[in-house]
């Protein structure tokens, strides 16, 4: 179990991150590539990504990459610095800039349990030949794995963050804590993480503690090692159907099913639902909002969501309705 200690200062500093993190996402998703677990919402992606790698003429480029990122375990902390917030290439130049003591502080952990190829010495020297390689390696993977399913990750993570921005007007930066169950809980100024592998403290001593909501993250918060560095936690976000091909509709892999779908958008009661969804609402809300009953709202929501136009998300009794990508297009036209 992970725990971390918040005094007063840290929970008015803790903050969620304003957007999908592109370098966490590329990292975690090497993890799930080379994963065993089952994992069916990637499965269409997990194939994809695998066809390019076979036919890609360049794979050893990615040798380095790959070593750096085992399917479990522990994995170099420098690989995901904090200026990748401000974006991927941010997150990039701060990769290259890695100071050597903490290059070769990362990898020698690294190294104690998985076997590094030969390359991965002159990163331990930090070569700017080697950094280079791996950054060029960390942004080709980014162009087929991740950018062709940024606008569906980005929903994902939006649709998270309506959650917890809801919970921290409701409650304050306590209730956005709370909000985090099942898999975290928030009691006496502690949040633990229930199934961390290892047992560890963590004191954020004022610093607060930086919330990155994460579409390829696996079940468990993944938690930097070195207590040093600006406390985040990444989190698991609902997956709101996996990456199927398209543009992130339910029925996208079925003509017939989509042209139903979006025939069945037209009315000016289901245009009042997407704007309702605009900054995020309940069923219960839309209901009484629009002046219809909660069976219609549900209803309207159902046919929307199957069109790719809203997410939504269940906590406890009510159910959270947000836009994607597309339902915001199709609102904005």
């Amino acid at each position: 179990m992970l725990k971390i200690y918040f005094s007063s200062e840290d929970i008015l500093r803790t903050r969620v991150a304003p957007a999908a993190d592109p370098v966490w996402e590329m990292v975690l998703s090497l993890h799930l590539l080379q994963g065993r677990g089952p994992e069916p919402l990637l499965l269409e992606w997990r194939r994809a990504v695998a066809r390019t790698l076979q036919t890609d003429s360049g794979t050893e480029r990615f040798r380095l990459l790959f070593a750096l990122n085992p399917p479990r375990g522990y994995f170099p902390d420098f690989l995901t610095p904090y200026a990748s917030r401000e974006g991927f290439q941010a997150g990039l130049e701060a990769v290259r800039g890695t100071p050597v003591d903490l290059l070769r502080r990362d990898l020698t952990v690294l190294a104690e349990e998985n076997t590094l190829p030969a390359s991965a010495a002159g990163l331990a020297r930090g070569e700017p030949e080697v950094l280079r390689h791996l950054t060029d390696s960390m942004t080709h993977y980014q162009a087929f794995a991740i950018t062709p399913y940024w606008s569906r990750i980005q929903a994902a993570v939006e649709a998270d963050r309506a959650r917890r921005a809801r919970a921290m007007l409701a409650d304050g930066p306590e209730g956005l804590l709370a909000s985090l169950r099942p898999g975290m809980r928030w009691a006496d100024g502690v949040l633990e993480v229930l199934d961390y592998p290892d047992t560890r403290e963590l004191h954020l001593d004022g610093r607060g503690l930086l919330l990155v909501p994460s579409f390829f993250c696996a079940r468990i918060p993944v938690a930097l090692l070195d207590p040093t560095l600006p406390p985040v936690l990444v989190y698991p976000v609902d997956r709101l159907g996996g990456l199927a091909p398209g543009p992130g509709s339910a029925a996208a892999g079925d003509p017939d099913a989509a042209r139903e779908a979006l025939a069945a958008l037209l009315g000016r009661t289901r245009a009042a639902v997407l704007v309702a969804a605009d900054d995020g609402c309940t069923t219960g809300e839309m209901a009484r909002r629009l002046g219809i009953s909660p069976a219609a709202a549900s209803q309207h929501t159902s046919v929307l969501r199957n069109a790719g136009l809203l997410v939504s998300h269940r906590d406890r009794n009510t159910v959270l309705h947000t836009l994607t990508p597309l339902g915001r297009a199709v609102l904005d036209a």
